[in-house]
């Protein structure tokens, strides 16, 4: 066991760690969409950048049904992929995560604003 990768808990009244037991996502009973999902789009702060969450399960691409799990702009207005995974065990995570670049690169001002205010009628109201 290798304590230095740890993590605990503090009890700072009884001035004590308690080491909290590794589990997963999975065994934890959390889901991709319901949970992980949900989380970032509330607080995109969450993966240490300033975001802006524009649309969620993204599926404005022509020619396929595919959908990316939540679609952000960072502080000078770049578009940013987010691609949720609870685990490690996709092998095809780096392809997705391209072909969602190069699906997204085609997009106009016009369209990202377009795609933000439809998410805003939909979503924030």
């Amino acid at each position: 066991e290798n304590w230095r990768y740890s993590m605990f808990l503090i009890d700072k009244d009884n001035n004590k760690l308690t080491k909290i037991v590794k589990t997963t996502f999975h065994e934890l009973g959390f889901k991709e969409r319901e949970h992980l999902q949900e989380w970032i789009a509330k607080e995109p702060s969450c993966l240490d950048e300033e975001l802006l969450i524009i649309q969620k399960e993204f599926d404005g691409f022509d020619g396929t049904n595919e959908r990316l799990d939540l679609l952000a702009l960072d502080h000078s207005g770049a578009l940013v992929i987010i691609e949720n995974k609870l685990d490690d065990t996709g092998k095809d995570v780096t392809w997705q995560a391209l072909k969602y670049v190069s699906y997204c690169s085609t997009l106009s001002k016009t369209q990202i604003v377009n795609i933000y205010y439809r998410f805003q009628s939909m979503y924030l109201c």
